[in-house]
């Protein structure tokens, strides 16, 4: 233990010193086992959120000491080794072994490259540029991914601080890109000031209380955001859910899926009667085929009608030769509303055909909007629906155990930074019920009887958010960064580093 402190002390030694060889393998060791852990926890499927602001700072001090071929491997390694927590997740979802190992080891060199960025910058004396080429580069990444993946979002490092809603309110503002830029300039800060405390202590701290400054400040917007009262009339919701073995997977078509729409009938007219205006349930129940589809709109028209509910039912829809991802919605007295999913899950719904339109309920209380499950992993689909104005979401899905909360959570980003509430029915997962603040209003899991029923009052009231107005800036002016700092790197000389007397003499 005593080896270990001396080397973790060695990392935030002053003025670029080059570490003795005899501690040079220890800091590295330390620095990849710190942050490797500290991503471990701090991200996966159930994130400890705190964790992640401190994760990269092991190994941003070794940088700044260390050669760039160890800064390299140790940033590689590192958060390769922490990104591991996902590869039992990912096998027993069917990801390919090839699949898995990119998604590991990708996050990995990105990683590593913003460190290395991190470094150059900071041996030519450019500390300003070296505080924001980290998160900078980061989050361009991201939301270049975010444009060309079928994944959208998927693995943004925002998403590990759903539950720090303080700063979840900065979505409102970036979207996802800002929350992410957060969480690495704090550790690019300290960085930084412990980098410069000997031989530049004033900049130090310039640098360190602007960069927390800047962190104080989208807290207190945070908190004001919080405090503020939810806006708009509040509407009833159910949702419903079975995970019975005979109900998780899609029904066969004909008196499978028959049996399944009579029992989640059953369930609905119950909630009708607990006074829910608008019941949902999940995602790919069953299988119709046209032209064979009258029993199904029969069953949940006439059980609209009779409670005067609004009912959202997933399903398989067949329309030879072509298959969509179908959300119906029943709504008394009025034609069925349909819902074609528009982003599907590869390689499991790669023969489904992708929707390209919306789906709005205009009621009293305010719009309405449809999405199915995936569709909520990316910002561009639910920024229409609230420029549209909608003030609540109604969302069939289905997850996979597993990410029962990391997927199922991702959707309540969506709401604040979209400015609606959203209602979640998902098999294998959660009954979520959100506000356009991302508070959980209400939620249970879906296996927690062999059908779950959830109920709750939610304000639909919509709120434009700068977000909306202003769409991905923050990520442009993510990209512009990148683009400045990476001028001033080829553009400054490299400083050798300073050796002191000590290590000189040795």
């Amino acid at each position: 233990m005593a080896f270990a402190n001396k080397a973790f002390a060695n990392m935030t030694f002053a003025n670029n010193d080059i570490p003795n060889n005899d501690t040079r393998f220890g800091t590295a060791l330390v620095a990849v086992a710190s942050t490797a852990v500290l991503v471990w926890f701090g991200t996966g499927l159930y994130p400890k959120w705190p964790l992640l602001w401190f994760a990269p700072l092991p190994v941003l001090l070794f940088a700044s000491r260390n050669s760039a071929w160890r800064t390299a491997l140790v940033a590689a390694s590192s958060w390769l080794a922490g990104s591991l927590n996902l590869w039992h997740y990912l096998s027993v979802v069917g990801v390919p072994p090839t699949a898995r190992i990119a998604i590991c080891t990708i996050p990995a060199l990105v990683f590593a490259v913003a460190v290395l960025l991190f470094r150059a910058l900071l041996r030519r004396g450019a500390w300003w540029s070296a505080l924001l080429a980290f998160p900078a580069m980061w989050v361009s990444v991201e939301y270049l991914f975010d444009l060309v993946s079928p994944h959208g979002t998927g693995g943004n490092l925002s998403y590990s601080q759903l539950n720090f809603l303080p700063v979840l309110q900065l979505a409102s503002v970036t979207g996802p890109w800002g929350i992410s830029f957060l969480l690495l300039l704090f550790p690019a800060a300290l960085a930084v000031g412990l980098h410069l405390r000997n031989s530049a202590p004033q900049q130090a701290m310039r640098i360190v209380g602007v960069g927390l400054g800047v962190i104080a400040v989208a807290l207190v917007f945070g908190a004001v955001r919080l405090a503020m009262p939810a806006s708009g009339q509040k509407v009833r919701v159910g949702l419903i859910a079975s995970d019975e073995p005979a109900n998780v997977n899609v029904a066969d078509e004909g008196s499978e899926t028959a049996r399944l729409f009579r029992q989640y009938a059953a369930e609905a007219e119950s909630l009708a009667a607990r006074g829910a205006q608008v019941i949902v349930l999940p995602e790919k129940l069953g299988v119709t085929v046209d032209p064979d589809t009258k029993e199904t709109d029969a069953l949940f028209q006439s059980l609209a009608d009779k409670t005067n509910s609004k009912i959202v039912v997933g399903l398989v829809h067949v329309s030879p030769p072509v298959k969509y991802n179908r959300a119906l919605i029943y709504a008394p007295e009025a034609p069925r509303q349909t819902y074609d999913k528009h982003h599907m899950l590869p390689p499991f719904e790669s023969k489904l055909k992708p929707g390209t339109e919306l789906t709005f309920l205009h009621e009293l209380s305010g719009t309405w909007g449809v999405a199915i499950c995936k569709d909520m992993d990316f910002t561009a689909l639910s920024r229409q629906y609230g420029n549209a104005g909608a003030g609540l979401m109604l969302v069939p899905a289905w997850d996979f155990v597993l990410d029962r909360w990391s997927h199922g959570h991702m959707a309540v980003m969506r709401g604040v930074e979209d400015g609606f509430s959203i209602a979640r029915a998902a098999k294998q997962g959660y009954l979520t019920v959100s506000d356009d603040r991302g508070r959980i209003l209400a939620e249970t899991r879906s296996d927690s009887a062999p059908f779950v029923t959830l109920i709750a009052d939610v304000p639909v009231g919509h709120d434009t958010t700068l977000y909306l107005l202003l769409g991905d800036w923050f990520a442009w002016v993510a990209l512009a960064i990148l683009l400045f700092t990476l001028v001033q790197l080829c553009r400054l000389p490299s400083r050798p580093p300073i050796v002191s007397r000590t290590t000189a003499n040795s």
